[in-house]
């Protein structure tokens, strides 16, 4: 349909446009949401703004300074390459992809074994249903201080390894910089395995059975009608889950800070708690920033990988 309707003009001389119900519509539409719109854009924009503002800069709360004069600390971008430099800075982003590469494979095959269990019906269920869910519904703070406990040289883990080996075990699980590690991706599997087992099972029961039927009449296995009809079919909700799991995990805070601090030294610190520390402790908000920035950039690539992934999905036939 044009976008302009064709009248004759009152005087008669020519023809002239005016817009159709429908653009009408939608102008209208635009006018009265704007204000809205201009208050998202508002809210979205100007935390980034004033972060890249103040990332160029050395401003910190000791400065004396209101951060709208932050300019007269202007730096140029001495913060970005001291980023490129601090190796601090990059042990911590190397330790944060080690726990994402462990964690979030961990959780995804977990999630996935238990969807396909979970899938057909038995007896129970529902209660076991509710039970795996639940560590998914602990604060992190309190998920943390469960597994601190849990580790400690005379708790409970320590005590079921001296009843298996029959001999006292007093293992240090969180002053051991390996150990540690191992004790947070333990603590980060449990509770956030729920969710992924949450969003594979919605869309596992979205396969058609009427396919896995058929397959099965023509004598396909199970491991052939997963292979072929199921995974081909969850591949769209498997990237949703995995997008959110690994830029979640990149964020982990809580539960490593509770049980470990960081530490010991620096063994467990990711990127969190170091610009957390680095806020907090050394006050140098400007590179702070420039820290800030650059993660954003990473899981903003991540973000659009996962999008184009998903588009990708969409268009090629299962």
């Amino acid at each position: 349909m044009s976008a302009l309707t064709a009248t004759i003009s009152e005087d008669g001389t020519g023809v002239r446009g005016r817009p159709a119900p429908r653009d009408e519509g939608t102008r209208l539409g635009f006018r009265l949401t704007l204000p809205a719109q201009i208050l998202v854009l508002f809210i979205s924009a100007f935390p980034l703004l004033m972060q890249l503002y103040i990332s160029v800069t050395d401003w910190s709360p000791l400065s004396g300074l209101g951060w709208w004069n932050a300019w007269e600390m202007w730096n140029g971008f001495a913060n970005y390459t001291d980023l490129a430099a601090d190796a601090r800075f990059w042990s911590a982003l190397k330790r944060t992809v080690i726990v994402m590469v462990v964690c979030v494979p961990a959780e995804f095959l977990l999630g996935l074994a238990l969807a396909t269990l979970f899938a057909d019906d038995f007896p129970g269920k529902r209660i076991f249903y509710s039970i795996l869910l639940m560590p998914m519904m602990v604060v992190p703070a309190v998920a943390g201080y469960m597994f601190f406990m849990l580790f400690q040289s005379g708790g409970p883990v320590n005590d079921i390894l001296s009843a298996i080996t029959g001999t006292q075990v007093t293992i240090a699980w969180l002053s051991d910089p390996t150990l540690a590690l191992i004790a947070v991706m333990i603590a980060d599997i449990w509770q956030w395995t729920p969710l992924m087992f949450l969003i594979l099972l919605a869309g596992l029961v979205g396969v058609p059975e009427d396919q896995i039927k058929a397959a099965t009449l023509l004598g396909a296995n199970p491991w052939q009608r997963f292979t072929t009809i199921v995974l081909p079919k969850m591949k769209t909700i498997i990237v949703i889950a995995l997008a959110i799991r690994v830029i979640e995990n990149f964020k982990i805070f809580d539960t490593l800070y509770i049980m470990t601090g960081g530490g010991p030294g620096v063994a467990t610190e990711t990127i969190s708690v170091y610009i957390y520390k680095v806020t907090t402790q050394d006050l140098i908000w400007g590179y702070v920033a420039a820290i800030a920035l650059a993660i954003l950039v990473v899981l903003s690539i991540v973000a659009v990988f996962a999008m184009k992934r998903m588009a990708r999905a969409r268009q090629v036939p299962a």
